[in-house]
C-alpha cells in the first residue's frame, strides 16, 4: 500500500509560526528565532497528528512568477517590496522574518526534509505537481485557500487548513467544499477567479461575489459553460450579469492559467520519505547550538525517532 504523502505549503506556515511565536523567542545572540522554532514545532505536531510515511516542504522559488504577471499585471502588485530586472521581485516581509528563511532552510536540509522550491514557480506549482504525480493519499498543510482546488476524494487528497496553529486543523474534503461554498475541487478555481481576491491581486467579475460565482457555476457547471452562455440568448442571465461577463471576457480568458496551480513542474529527484533520524547530525549540532533551537529541536527530532 502506497503511503500518504504530506505537501507542506512552508511559506504559508512560517509566515503563521512568526506572527504566532512572540518575538521574544531568540537565538544566544538575540537574534529572533521565533519563526524558526514555530515552523519546527508545527511539523512535530504534523508528523505527531497525522503520520504521514513521505514528506516535503514545499517553496516559493519566486513568489510572483513573471509569466502569471505577463497574464494579470496587477496580480499580487501591491505586495511587491523592490522590483528587480531580470530576477524575481522582491516581497514586502517583515524585517525579522526574513533573516530567518536561510537558517529555517539549512535546519530542514540537516534534519534530511525534502526542501523543494523550481525557479518560474511558487510552492502552489510545486505541490501541484507532487499531488499530480502522487500514487497514494496527500495531505496539503497551507493557510492559503486556493489550494482547496487539489481536493479530491476519490484520490485521497485533503487540505489540512490551520485555524489555530496546526493543532486545530480544519480538515478540507469535498463535502466540506460543497457545503461551504457549493463546488468541489476542480469547480473551486473557477469560483475563486469569478470572485476575485484582492490579497491576490485578482480583479475578479464586477458584482459576482462569492454565492453568484456558486450559483453560476451550479447552473452551468463550469467556466467554459459560464462564458458560453453569455453568447446564449436562452441561458438563464440576468441582462446585468450578461454584461457583466461580457465586460470581463478579457479576464476570464487569462484568469485560469494564472489562478490554477500548475501541473507539469520539473521537479527534482529527491527523497521524500520521512527522515528518521538527521541528514547531518553535526550540521544540526552546530544550527542547534548557533540560534538555540532547543525545545523544539529536541522534540521534533525524537518524534521522528519514534
Amino acid at each position: 500500500m502506497t503511503g500518504r504523502l504530506m505537501l507542506l505549503d512552508t511559506a504559508s506556515l512560517y509566515f503563521r509560526a512568526y506572527f504566532g511565536v512572540p518575538d521574544s523567542v531568540r537565538a544566544p545572540d538575540g537574534t529572533p528565532v521565533n519563526a524558526v522554532r514555530g515552523l519546527l514545532d508545527f511539523i512535530d505536531r504534523l508528523v505527531k497528528d497525522h503520520r504521514p510515511d513521505k514528506l516535503v516542504a514545499c517553496m516559493d522559488a519566486d513568489w510572483r512568477p513573471q509569466w502569471r504577471v505577463d497574464l494579470i499585471p496587477s496580480y499580487k502588485a501591491h505586495r511587491v517590496a523592490e522590483e528587480h530586472e531580470g530576477a524575481p521581485d522582491a516581497e514586502e516581509v517583515p524585517d525579522t522574518l526574513s533573516p530567518q528563511v536561510p537558517v529555517i532552510e539549512e535546519v530542514l536540509d540537516a534534519l534530511g526534509i525534502a526542501r523543494v522550491g523550481v525557479a518560474g514557480y511558487e510552492a502552489d506549482d510545486v505541490i501541484g505537481t507532487f499531488t499530480a504525480r502522487a500514487d497514494g493519499p496527500v495531505d496539503i498543510v497551507t493557510g492559503d485557500r486556493d489550494l482547496y482546488q487539489l481536493v479530491d476524494d476519490a484520490r485521497g487528497i485533503r487540505v489540512l487548513y490551520p485555524l489555530k496553529g496546526v493543532g486545530t486543523l480544519q480538515l478540507t474534503d469535498e463535502s466540506w467544499l460543497r457545503e461551504k461554498y457549493g463546488v468541489d475541487g476542480r469547480g473551486y478555481a473557477d469560483l475563486a477567479l469569478l470572485r476575485g481576491d484582492p490579497s491576490d491581486g485578482l480583479p475578479g467579475v464586477a458584482g459576482v461575489g462569492e454565492k453568484t460565482a456558486a450559483k453560476l457555476l451550479a447552473e452551468f457547471g463550469d467556466l467554459a459553460g459560464i462564458v458560453a452562455a453569455v453568447d446564449d440568448p436562452k441561458a438563464k442571465l440576468t441582462p446585468t450579469q450578461r454584461k457583466r461577463l461580457t465586460e470581463a471576457a478579457p479576464y476570464l480568458a487569462v484568469a485560469p492559467k494564472v489562478v490554477r496551480v500548475a501541473g507539469d513542474v520539473p521537479l527534482p529527484e529527491v527523497d521524500t520519505a520521512l527522515p528518521h533520524a538527521p541528514r547531518d547530525p553535526a550540521a544540526l549540532d552546530a544550527l542547534a547550538a548557533r540560534w538555540g533551537l532547543g525545545g523544539s529541536l529536541q522534540r521534533l527530532l525524537a518524534t521522528l525517532e519514534a
